[in-house]
C-alpha cells in the first residue's frame, strides 16, 4: 500500500480559503518552497511532470492563481510577458524586493538599503492608510530595467533622459 503523503504545514495558513488541498497543489507549493528561483508556470510544469505526468498545465495555472490569492506565493510580472512565482513566508523573514529585467525577465532579489527603505515605506504606508482609510498588509517594490547581460548587448534604458 503506498504511503500517504503528509500535508505541508503551510496548509494552516490557507484556512478555509481553499476547499480541497490536493496532491498537485501540495507538489506545486512544495517546489516553490524548496527553490530560490522565480519560476514560470511552464518551468513548474517541466519540473513536476516527470513526477506526476497526469498533472496538466491548466492545473498548474489554476493552482498558482489560488496560492497567490491565498497569500502563500507572490506573482511577479516581468517585461518578457511571463509571470513568475515565488514562495512568500508567513513571518516575512525572507522579505525582499526585486530588480526585474524588462528584456529577458531575469529577477534579482535585493535587500540593500533595507532599513532606510523600510523606514520610508512604513511612513508612506501610514500616510496612505490615514488618507484613504486603507488597511495595508504588505507591499512589494519592483524596479524595472535592464540587467547587465542585456545592457552589454547594446540596449539602453527606455526611460527618457537615462
Amino acid at each position: 500500500m503506498p504511503k500517504k503523503k503528509e500535508v505541508h504545514p503551510e496548509r494552516t495558513r490557507i484556512g478555509d480559503r481553499i476547499a480541497r488541498w490536493t496532491i498537485p497543489r501540495e507538489d506545486i507549493l512544495d517546489l516553490l518552497i524548496r527553490t530560490q528561483q522565480h519560476l514560470t508556470a511552464k518551468e513548474i510544469y517541466a519540473a513536476l511532470n516527470p513526477l506526476n505526468p497526469d498533472m496538466g498545465l491548466t492545473t498548474i495555472y489554476r493552482t498558482l492563481e489560488l496560492l497567490d490569492t491565498s497569500g502563500l506565493i507572490r506573482k511577479i510580472y516581468t517585461g518578457d510577458g511571463q509571470a513568475r512565482f515565488e514562495y512568500k513566508r508567513a513571518d516575512h523573514a525572507d522579505h525582499h524586493h526585486h530588480l526585474i529585467c524588462s528584456v529577458c525577465g531575469k529577477i534579482l532579489n535585493y535587500r540593500d538599503f533595507e532599513k532606510e527603505e523600510l523606514d520610508l515605506v512604513r511612513k508612506t504606508e501610514e500616510i496612505l492608510a490615514r488618507k484613504h482609510g486603507f488597511l495595508i498588509r504588505d507591499h512589494n517594490i519592483e524596479f524595472l530595467g535592464l540587467c547587465g547581460d542585456c545592457r552589454s548587448g547594446g540596449k539602453r534604458s527606455t526611460i527618457p533622459g537615462r
